[in-house]
C-alpha cells in the first residue's frame, strides 16, 4: 500500500525520486488525486513554506521541494482532468517587460504549482499585451508580476495600465513581488496585493481565490 507519509516527507524533503515513484504506487491504488494533493502533498509544501519563512530552509530547498512536487502533479494532472476537478484557481505569472530574471519568478511559479493552481508561465520579458492575452484567452483569474531589476519595476505600472486600458483589470488580482518592490510600491501602482517571499505569494493567491 501506497506510504503517503513517505510521500509527504519526500516532497519536504525535495526527494522526487521517491515522490513520483509512490505517487505511481497511489494511482495504481486507485487512490483519489485530489486527495493525494490537498491531503498529502500541499501540506508537505505549506510546511516547506513555513520552513523558509523561519530561515530553516533557503532557496535551495524550495527548489527541491517545488521539484518532486512537480512531478508527482504531472502523473496526477490527467486523472484530475478525466474527474472534472477544478484546480484552486488559474494564474498568469511572468517576469515584466525588460526584465530578463527568472529565477524568482520560476520558484514561485513551482510552488504555487505546488498549492494547487493552474499555473501559466508567461517567461521573462513579458509585455502586456501577453497578460491582457491571458486573461482574455484563457480565463485567468490573478496575474503575478514579477521585477528583480530597480529600472523595470516601472514596467509593473505600466502592465497595470495596460490592463484598465484593455477593460479586462476588473476581471482579475493582481499580485506583484521580486527584491525591489515593496509594498508601498505595490499600493502606489494599484496591485492588489504583495508578497515578499514566494511563499507569501501562494498564501496572497489562495487567499484572492477564496482558498483556505
Amino acid at each position: 500500500m501506497a506510504d503517503l507519509k513517505k510521500l509527504h516527507d519526500a516532497v519536504l524533503n525535495g526527494d522526487a525520486k521517491t515522490a513520483v515513484a509512490i505517487t505511481r504506487e497511489a494511482i495504481a491504488e486507485n487512490l483519489d488525486p485530489l486527495g493525494l494533493i490537498s491531503g498529502t502533498m500541499v501540506p508537505a509544501m505549506d510546511e516547506v513554506g513555513r520552513r523558509y519563512e523561519q530561515e530553516e530552509y533557503f532557496v535551495p530547498e524550495l527548489l527541491l521541494a517545488a521539484r518532486a512536487m512537480k512531478g508527482a502533479l504531472e502523473l496526477l494532472r490527467p486523472l484530475l482532468a478525466e474527474r472534472g476537478a477544478k484546480p484552486a484557481g488559474k494564474i498568469a505569472i511572468g517576469t515584466v517587460k525588460g526584465d530578463l530574471h527568472d529565477i524568482g519568478k520560476n520558484l514561485v511559479a513551482s510552488l504555487l504549482e505546488g498549492g494547487g493552481f493552474e499555473v501559466i508561465d508567461l517567461g521573462a520579458d513579458v509585455p502586456p499585451e501577453k497578460f491582457i492575452e491571458a486573461i482574455r484567452d484563457q480565463g485567468v483569474q490573478i496575474v503575478c508580476l514579477s521585477a528583480l531589476l530597480t529600472v523595470t519595476m516601472p514596467s509593473m505600472k505600466t502592465t497595470i495600465e495596460a490592463l484598465k486600458a484593455a477593460g479586462v483589470r476588473d476581471r482579475v488580482k493582481v499580485l506583484v513581488g521580486g527584491a525591489p518592490v515593496t509594498q508601498q510600491y505595490a499600493n502606489d501602482i494599484g496591485a492588489d496585493g504583495y508578497g515578499e517571499t514566494a511563499s507569501n505569494a501562494v498564501a496572497l493567491a489562495r487567499r484572492h481565490c477564496g482558498v483556505a
